[in-house]
């Protein structure tokens, strides 16, 4: 297997969507389930919505955890943290533009980047990676400034395809762009830029199996290099072009590569002999020196020297731009925060492991079609069941909770063998997601198959019945009824009937599952398309579609 294998939904299978729940059975209903070369266009890939899902999708973002409640749902944690999973909210739904006094007054302040390695990626179940950190990091430095006590602004951190940060950023997607962009001339007439946040870098050339012999740049003159149309290599390779042309040489061809395919995607091609060369930012090839023996660090040909990376704001953002520049003098590279960022998440950080995959998707690949079927059988998103079994188990089947629960979806033998899931031996690992679908098929359309109550609302409160038992459920939503809330609707509704019944656990577990679909929806589309772009350029190990 070819290293930097692109993980068809791994964001699913790295996040901690669903707790474990608690409860017992009831005669009629199980009261819950456990106890405890020439890049093709490539069009993009449909986004991947659970069938769950209403017709109108929320805005997949990325949310750094806000603070987590610790009492009722009267808390102003509670509330906080219940301004990020309002559905109808403008500041998650509508794009916007402004400075930094407006979006603090709606309270977030939205960070494009890109998903990759290193950069953002996913453990246990939260965006991780230099920009994660970082973006948690200004999130405090701007609320320690505006010291306005529990009324909190939040950071999200939004991946999209690199090709569009700009873009997003322009048609108000986003509020700041942090994915390594290094300031360019080009660049420089869209938006502004913060203060550098790297120390100086070069572009240089490397070279693989499949190159001629290069001297200088020079024999670069009449070659065709290989580069995406938005990134500043383009720009450097037009200055180079131009130059070998003043020199009577032939001009370089630049052959656009699909704007889904990163830098560790090329030096891996190079690697493999499918390109000849690459332009890349000379620290980025110190990651894989282990990995790919094959390639060439040429850092003698140099395309740019000394340039530097930073943040991006839209144009006219004076406010935005003092914030982050006050913030990066602090936390940038060269500062002790910023050098343990750079350790942790550049220099330090298993590139190697990560790009070779790991054991959970593994189990997932193996028990992808047992997810697959079952979810068809019961209209039940296979991506949600598997995303379950996930944060149940970990997709393993030989898990066993001190109450007796049993394998990927840690069920009660009791739950499966009542009448209304009639599932038996869920000690075999296909009865035992079988069991588990069926279940959740059972509650939502038991208790919930009313058409006032929308599909996403059927999922929530499914949930929060699995978790907490279905006669609970009733009683919570006979209650919100009663003090003027919602009863088909679970956040700030039902919701806070469950905090102050129940206490944190069941809003925990609901609220995670809403927030980690939000975010793995668009990491597994952007999954999509990066694999869609590998396979357009030839690298066999990208996963059929």
């Amino acid at each position: 297997m070819m290293p930097n294998q692109p993980k068809f939904f791994a964001g699913l299978l790295l996040a901690g969507l669903f707790l474990a729940s608690c409860g017992a059975s009831e005669p009629e209903a199980p009261e819950s389930a456990s106890q405890a070369p020439t890049a093709a266009n490539v069009e993009a890939a449909p986004d991947t919505e659970l069938a769950l899902a209403e017709t109108e999708a929320p805005a997949p973002v990325t949310a750094e955890e806000a603070p987590a409640p610790e009492t009722t749902a009267a808390s102003t944690a509670d509330k906080e943290d219940a301004f990020l999973r309002d559905r109808s909210n403008p500041a998650l739904r509508e794009p916007w533009t402004g400075d930094l006094d407006e979006l603090i007054e709606r309270r977030v302040i939205r960070i494009l980047t890109v998903y990759g390695p290193g950069r953002f990626h996913l453990e246990e179940g939260r965006g991780r990676g230099i920009v994660g950190e970082m973006a948690s990091l200004y999130e405090k430095h701007l609320n320690d400034a505006l010291d306005s006590g529990h009324i909190k602004v939040f950071t999200i951190v939004i991946p999209v395809a690199r090709d569009q940060l700009i873009p997003a950023l322009l048609e108000g997607r986003g509020d700041l762009v942090s994915a390594g962009l290094t300031i360019t001339d080009e660049r420089r007439e869209l938006v502004d830029f913060s203060i550098p946040a790297s120390k100086p870098l070069n572009e240089i050339l490397v070279t693989g199996p499949a190159a001629p012999e290069v001297a200088t740049l020079d024999d670069l003159a009449g070659e065709r290099i290989y580069l995406r149309q938005d990134s500043s290599y383009r720009e450097s390779v037009e200055q180079l072009s131009a130059s070998l042309v003043e020199k009577g040489l032939a001009a370089i061809t630049i052959v656009e590569m699909d704007g889904a395919l990163e830098d560790d995607d090329l030096i891996e091609m190079v690697n493999a002999g499918l390109l000849p060369w690459a332009v890349v930012d000379d620290y980025k090839t110190a990651l894989w020196d282990d990995v790919f023996t094959d390639l060439v660090v040429r850092k003698d040909l140099i395309l740019r020297e000394g340039g530097r990376i930073a943040w991006a704001m839209r144009k006219d953002s004076p406010e935005l731009k003092a914030s982050v520049d006050g913030f990066l003098k602090k936390n940038r590279q060269g500062t002790l925060m910023g050098n343990i960022m750079v350790n942790r998440y550049i220099r330090d950080f298993d590139w190697a492991a990560n790009a070779l995959g790991d054991e959970d998707y593994r189990r997932f690949e193996e028990l992808e079609d047992l997810f697959r079927r079952y979810g068809e059988q019961y209209g039940i998103e296979y991506l949600f069941a598997a995303a379950q079994g996930y944060q149940e188990s970990r997709l393993d089947q030989d898990v066993r909770s001190h109450a007796g629960a049993v394998g990927v979806m840690q069920l009660l033998p009791e739950t499966a063998a009542d009448k209304n899931v009639g599932i038996p031996d869920i000690h075999e690992v296909e009865p035992n997601i079988h069991a588990g679908i069926k279940y959740m098929d059972f509650l939502r359309d038991r208790y919930f198959d009313d058409p006032e109550i929308t599909p996403l609302n059927k999922a929530l409160l499914s949930l929060g019945a699995y978790n907490a038992g279905p006669s609970r459920m009733i009683g919570m939503r006979r209650k919100a009824e009663e003090r003027g809330y919602d009863p088909n609707v679970w956040f700030d509704n039902v919701e806070l009937i469950a905090a102050e019944e129940i206490g944190r656990e069941t809003v925990q577990y609901v609220s995670n599952i809403y927030r980690y679909y939000l975010t793995y929806r668009m990491i597994a589309n952007q999954e999509l398309k990066h694999a869609a772009a590998r396979r357009s350029a030839g690298m066999s190990d990208a996963p059929d579609l």
